[in-house]
């Protein structure tokens, strides 16, 4: 291989001048960003997610009654909870639909460009659950539901990878938590929210579910401040003088130097490659391993059992002796604990590593699929049992707040470099919400097979990514994107690939 070659890429296949120690916390514009980013995406993601549970029974009586005046009948019992289902699980059919064109939209409308036009289905579903009861139409409820799942589709899809193009090298892990730390946030905002207290009441019903309008109306006032994605304005657009204004507005004049400078390397890797569609994504070669990665922890982060705990948490605060009055008031528990393990692995991610957070939340699972699965069946021998297993609900939601539920986004985008990384959202997203709409289908029937052992598959799940992860997943705090595609790569020559190959697979690449 030619030794101006060489030269020319050193800088792709080793470090650079870095000093990962000298910031470990965002600077305040920065904050600022991530809220901007955050609060119409994840946060209102969680936010409807977590707020169509309260009003349950109100929105069934308002089926009821408004298929008794239009048909002169009463609705059976199976049509009333196929109506509710549809209304509840469409929301997942919204996010599947968002994920196939967000992608398309980041690569033509921009990272903050699509972020700030995914607002107008926040917007259109608040006006439609919001009439819903003075028009006398459960159908408003069921599309509005479906564009709430469309802007939570989209923002899962952009939000994460809009945050790791704006973020320092060094940062990259602390901002991308704010896709994590927002989603808990936001689950637990629409928890209190639902409260008898505030907006829970039978007569408030339609105003709790138009209020999705907020968050929307904060981001259209506050992320306009900020500048675009500057790795989007100079590899995918050539806006060089536009970059570097971004780069100098989020980063300081004194940082932005470096980081243009890693952007620039990273677009001349990139030299005559457009952005990519999932079908080439899959057809690559050289991010095989990446692509896999990402598939299985966006499956396992639905698959783990996480949301099968949710189910159960009635049940288990139910048999632990709390009155079912109080129960809304301990569920809300559930959502401060992952609010908190969020913040706390914000706070890690960049002192521990991705890896060790996300294997070790893996293995803490684990060990509470088992514990739960014999306070479970061991529930009737002592009146202690029920107490446990209201302590194995809290650790296995901390555990997985701890690792997979934040640093799963991370990773997918850190794994890829700028002309793939749409298509890998758009493939991630899609696997995640298929994989939420599965575990939500076939659940109930694990549970009624299996009953108190039905924690044991989840147990298989999560040691088997844990595995996964331990065995094949890089560490990637610290380093460049080019850096981490070379350490797959690099894996690759130790399994069997010379050392001309990888050299040859690494410079193709800026041909």
């Amino acid at each position: 291989m030619p030794k101006d070659y060489v030269n020319e890429y050193e800088p792709l296949l080793i470090k650079g001048v870095k000093d990962p120690t000298s910031s470990k916390f965002p600077s305040k514009l920065l904050l600022l960003a991530m809220f901007a980013t955050c609060i119409g995406g994840t946060f209102q993601c969680g936010y409807n997610i977590s707020v169509i549970n309260a009003p349950t029974k109100y929105v069934q009586d308002f089926i009821n009654v408004t298929w008794t005046e239009r048909y002169q009948s009463h609705i059976s019992e199976n049509g009333l909870t196929l109506l509710w289902s549809t209304i509840v699980s469409i929301f997942t059919l919204g996010g599947f639909t968002g994920v196939l064109i967000g992608s398309t939209l980041s690569v033509k409308l921009g990272r903050r460009g699509t972020l700030l036009t995914n607002n107008s289905f926040s917007l259109m579903a608040a006006l439609l659950m919001g009439l819903s009861s003075t028009a006398g139409s459960f159908e408003l409820l069921i599309i509005g539901r479906l564009l709430c799942g469309i802007n939570a589709g989209v923002a899962l899809c952009v939000e994460p990878m809009f945050l790791g193009e704006i973020a320092p090298t060094a940062l990259r892990g602390a901002m991308g938590m704010g896709t994590s730390i927002f989603l808990t946030v936001g689950i637990f905002s629409g928890q209190v929210m639902g409260l008898k207290e505030i907006l829970g009441r039978e007569e408030d019903w339609a105003l709790l579910l138009s209020t999705t309008c907020i968050p929307a109306f904060l981001q259209l006032l506050f992320l306009p401040w900020f500048p675009e994605s500057p790795r989007y304005l100079l590899i995918d657009k050539g806006d060089e003088e536009g970059c570097k204004k971004a780069l100098i507005q989020l980063h300081g004049v004194a940082d932005s130097v470096g980081a243009l400078q890693d952007i620039q390397r990273e677009k001349d890797n990139l030299v005559g490659f457009k952005a990519k569609k999932p079908w080439e994504l899959f057809a690559d070669h050289s991010v095989r391993w990446q692509l896999l990665t990402v598939m299985l922890l966006n499956a396992a982060q639905q698959l783990n059992g996480v949301n099968a705990m949710y189910f159960y948490t009635h049940y288990v605060f139910q048999q632990s002796g709390i009155p079912a009055d109080k129960i809304p008031y301990a569920t809300i528990g559930t959502g401060a604990c992952e609010c908190i393990t969020a913040l706390t692995c914000g706070l890690l991610v960049e002192r521990l590593g991705r890896k060790v957070l996300i294997s070790g939340g893996y293995i803490l699972m684990s060990v509470c699929c088992v514990l739960f699965t014999l306070t479970l069946a061991l529930q009737d021998i002592s009146p202690v049992f029920p107490y446990l297993s209201v302590v194995c609900v809290f650790a296995f939601v901390l555990s997985f707040g701890l690792g997979p539920g934040g640093v799963t986004n991370i990773l997918t985008t850190e794994l890829f470099t700028q002309t793939s990384r749409p298509a890998a959202f758009m493939i991630a997203g899609s696997i995640n919400w298929l994989s939420f709409f599965f575990i939500g289908l076939v659940f109930p029937f694990i549970m009624i097979g299996l009953q108190h052992y039905s924690f044991l598959v989840f147990f298989v799940v999560c040691s088997s990514v844990a595995v996964y992860i331990i065995l094949a997943v890089p560490e990637t705090k610290n380093k460049s994107f080019v850096e981490i595609q070379h350490e797959f790569q690099s894996s690759r020559k130790k399994k069997g690939v010379s050392t001309d190959e990888a050299e040859t697979l690494i410079i193709s690449t800026s041909l």
